[in-house]
């Protein structure tokens, strides 16, 4: 390699919709050592059902290969988008190549391992390993991820759990072929005006001052389960608690399915307006600004059957909330139980709500927790820490393969 000649790091993602991957694509791709390493960034179209994220590569001013045929489904139109990545390889010729999420993993490292890239890495930001497909198609997956991780360099868990659900659980490759790096984030948005932003929010949705806003963010598809969310909200009201007000924010194919359930229960919901005593839960689809979102709110819920490492509730500890969540994949990782987190098994409706009145009936529990949620979170997921750590992986890396690093000037 001539001293003149950069590492060129070809990653892919799924597609560009919010979420954790597109975080950490964009970061890494902004922020890796600029006279080290070029980086080119590839994506799928997001879903339609699903908000684009693109205006956080936009921010950062980072420029995107867009490759529409790649979907979030198994489609005829994979063998397209496999042919489109295997041209872009054949002119970048990247040293590495990593890939982010399921899809991209598949079609990412297969035209790598097909056209010799030298090194091939994929981070598991989730798995659908569980809770996702029945057993035939969950048992297919896993054979494709077992035959793609034996000719990978390494994998990426984004959590200690992770690593040994991957590893050890579900056997995709060994242990010491997964190197654990957690996600990175720029959360200064969620320490800054926060007084302002929560009086917005509560003046927009029309709460009082005694009003507990209890929110859940997230896509609405079955592994959200927010059934559980909406039972667990529909017996609080009937406690005769009447300031209680439950927000869904985010949107999806279960949508119209979780409405039909709160309907069947006799919850009532608004769309558009402020919830109320008669319809306490609202529905807002997908806020860009969540940082307003949390500032507005005082306890944070997740009830997932399956999660990584849950952006969510990183969000919502940076921005000093507590939280109420099932114990599932790696949030164990990112909460302390008990301190910044009420935890229960999946679909336990009676602790979760149980734990939400806890939470619902004492303010100053509320802010103790929200605090050491935010002390908790603010150096373990910084976005520099990120690329620190992957810097010094790909480095590690690279020497194993005896790629040589340069500047523009200097050998390192």
């Amino acid at each position: 390699m001539s001293s003149s000649e950069k590492i060129r790091v070809l990653r892919i993602i799924n597609r560009f919709n919010i979420g954790g991957p597109t975080y950490n694509a964009a970061y890494l791709t902004k922020y890796l050592d600029p006279e080290i390493f070029e980086t080119k960034l590839v994506g799928g179209a997001k879903d339609e059902s699903e908000a684009s994220s693109e205006y956080i590569i936009e921010n950062l001013g980072i420029e995107t290969t867009i490759v529409p045929e790649m979907k979030r489904e198994i489609s005829k139109l994979d063998f397209l988008a496999y042919k489109k990545i295997k041209a872009i390889i054949l002119d970048f010729k990247p040293h590495i190549i990593h890939t982010h999420a399921s899809k991209a993993g598949t079609l990412g490292r297969l035209a790598g391992i097909n056209n010799h890239v030298p090194i091939i890495l994929h981070t598991f930001h989730g798995h659908v390993f569980h809770s996702y497909f029945g057993s035939l198609k969950t048992q297919l997956y896993k054979e494709i991820e077992r035959w793609l991780a034996k000719r990978s360099t390494r994998i990426i868990a984004i959590s200690p759990q992770q690593k040994l659900e991957i590893g050890l659980e579900h056997k995709i490759c060994a242990q010491d072929k997964i190197e654990v790096i957690p996600l990175g984030f720029d959360l200064s948005r969620f320490q800054v005006d926060r007084d302002s932003k929560r009086i917005d929010f509560r003046a927009k949705y029309g709460l009082g001052p005694a009003d507990v806003a209890i929110v859940i963010v997230g896509r609405l598809v079955p592994v959200k389960n927010h059934s559980m969310f909406i039972r667990a909200a529909k017996n609080i009201c009937d406690s005769g608690l009447n300031n209680v007000r439950f927000f869904i924010v985010g949107d999806g194919e279960s949508k119209h399915q979780i409405q039909k359930e709160a309907k069947e229960i006799d919850l009532n919901f608004v769309e558009l307006g402020a919830p109320s005593q008669e319809s306490p839960l609202r529905f807002t689809s997908w806020i860009k600004d969540v940082d307003w979102v949390y500032a507005g709110s005082d306890i944070v819920c997740l009830t997932s059957l399956n999660e990584g490492t849950p952006v969510s509730l990183i969000e919502a500890q940076s921005a000093g909330k507590p939280i109420v969540s099932t114990k599932v994949g790696g949030i164990h990782d990112i909460v302390v139980e008990n301190e910044s987190a009420y935890l229960c098994e999946k679909n336990d409706v009676v602790s979760f709500e149980k734990h939400l009145l806890k939470l619902i009936d004492n303010r100053e529990l509320r802010a103790k927790m929200g605090q050491f949620g935010e002390a908790n979170v603010i150096e373990m997921f910084s976005f520099k820490r990120l690329v620190n750590d992957i810097e010094g992986f790909y480095k590690r890396l690279l020497d194993e393969k005896n790629i040589k690093l340069y500047t523009d000037s200097n050998k390192i």
